[in-house]
């Protein structure tokens, strides 16, 4: 039932870069894990990385060397450094806070990456 907005998607030619924001209320970014999600048409959805609390980050294989995930806590923002895109990288992104504790469960609405050759 928390507010949770993703931005910063958009249309980008292939090797481009984006950079996604999420904001969450201060309470959520203190105490739970935040993850990114994507999920592209006709495909399931799939964990693209994760930040800890802590700020220990986690990231797929297919985005390693790629992506960075980072937090500004002082700004309530989880950020998704997204470089070298590949149109394999066109999907829906959603965050979340959903791990840490068991009441961790809150999902943004989405923010959309387009990416062409």
């Amino acid at each position: 039932q928390v507010h949770m907005v993703e931005s910063g998607g958009g249309s980008v030619q292939a090797g481009g870069s984006l950079k996604l924001s999420c904001a969450t209320s201060e309470d959520i970014f203190s105490s739970c894990g935040i993850s990114w999600y994507r999920q592209a048409p006709g495909k399931e959805r799939e964990l693209v990385s994760s930040i800890f609390t802590d700020g220990s980050p986690h990231y797929a294989d297919f985005v390693k060397g790629r992506f960075t995930i980072s937090q500004a806590d002082t700004k309530n923002t989880v950020y998704l450094q997204m470089n070298s895109l590949k149109t394999e990288d066109t999907a829906v992104y959603y965050c979340a806070a959903d791990f840490g504790h068991y009441w961790c469960n809150y999902w943004g609405q989405g923010t959309q990456v387009t990416v062409s050759s």
